[in-house]
């Protein structure tokens, strides 16, 4: 996401919008624990508060286990919404999530209660609060024609036909190579044009107290490898078990979930046991790593961010948290 694609977080000054509460970080640095105690901590000073998904692993009902959905003891009574509200069979766009997502925390601000949103998909956060740009479906003429090409050569047709977007992609990035070429190619306008036109979002209408977590590498990393191992022993396989029966689509993101590819090729007897738990491990190091490196860059610089596992959680939402 480049400057101009910034987060906007409203005007911190204004204290008669609503507050929303947010944390955000890569997975396993314990977002879903940290979301619970501040609810917690907002209902012991007699309002109302609700935490609301943005991951999303967490949306889809299929992934309990393998997308580390809060277990009701972990929830503690908290009311949690949009874990598990879709199924595995439909795909849920960032734009899908973000209209749910306005939808609840509107009716939490309407009881006088606190949303807190938690998750570690930046995709979903920059449309709830940045919107999003109002792009016309792409000619599918135009998509087979840009999907048919291989890597290099639609990079290079990238370069020519939109230099500025084709800058801030990597020459191996096929997804986002492809999808600003058929952009251009569909609507005569690069993919920053129709940015600049992003609407519905609802950064400027809240009074938002962001986090993110940013924990030490080493010890993110080492809870990586010893989560994707307990996964197992808490049912997973079950879990890739019940979605093969289902025969879904393959190019749907919960058969693409961290966990499902790795252990659907143990369920075929292609690989072994220390081996699926070795790449599924791997997988989520990678997706750890990526976002790491996201929330760090991306969000503005004013958000808080928590580097240290020591950090001052009650002077972070103090504002939030005062009576």
């Amino acid at each position: 996401m480049s400057t101009a694609e910034s987060f906007e977080s409203g005007d911190p000054e204004s204290g008669r919008r609503p507050p929303l509460a947010l944390i955000a970080g890569p997975t396993a640095s314990g977002k879903s624990d940290l979301a619970v105690r501040l609810a917690l901590a907002i209902e012991q000073r007699g309002q109302r508060a609700v935490v609301i998904n943005a991951d999303s692993a967490q949306v889809y009902a299929d992934l309990a286990v393998l997308s580390a959905r809060p277990a009701p003891d972990e929830m503690r009574g908290v009311e949690h919404r949009l874990f598990g509200a879709w199924d595995g069979a439909v795909a849920c766009s960032a734009a899908d999530w973000a209209a749910r997502a306005r939808s609840e925390i509107k009716a939490v601000h309407q009881t006088g209660g606190v949303p807190v949103v938690v998750g570690g998909t930046g995709l979903y956060l920059r449309t709830l609060l940045d919107g999003i740009a109002p792009v016309p479906p792409i000619d599918p003429a135009v998509r087979d024609a840009v999907r048919a090409l291989d890597v290099p050569t639609a990079y290079a047709a990238l370069q020519i036909e939109d230099p500025g977007r084709a800058a801030l992609l990597a020459p191996a990035d096929s997804t986002r190579i492809a999808r600003a070429l058929e952009v251009v190619r569909s609507t005569g306008r690069p993919l920053a044009a129709w940015h600049g036109e992003r609407s519905g979002g609802i950064g400027q209408h809240v009074l938002l107290h962001p986090l993110i977590l940013l924990p030490p590498r080493d010890w993110l990393y080492e809870r990586c490898d010893r989560r994707f191992g307990q996964m197992l022993d808490a049912g997973a396989m079950a879990e890739v078990e019940a979605l093969l029966e289902r025969r879904l689509d393959p190019d749907l993101p919960v058969m693409r979930a961290i966990g499902v590819p790795e252990l659907t090729a143990l369920l075929k007897g292609e690989i072994y046991r220390d081996e699926a738990i070795a790449r599924g491990a791997q997988a989520t190091r990678n997706y750890a790593k990526r976002q790491y490196t996201w929330f760090r860059r991306q969000p503005p610089p004013e958000w808080f961010r928590a580097e240290d596992l020591n950090f001052n959680f009650d002077a972070i939402f103090a504002s939030l948290l005062r009576n």
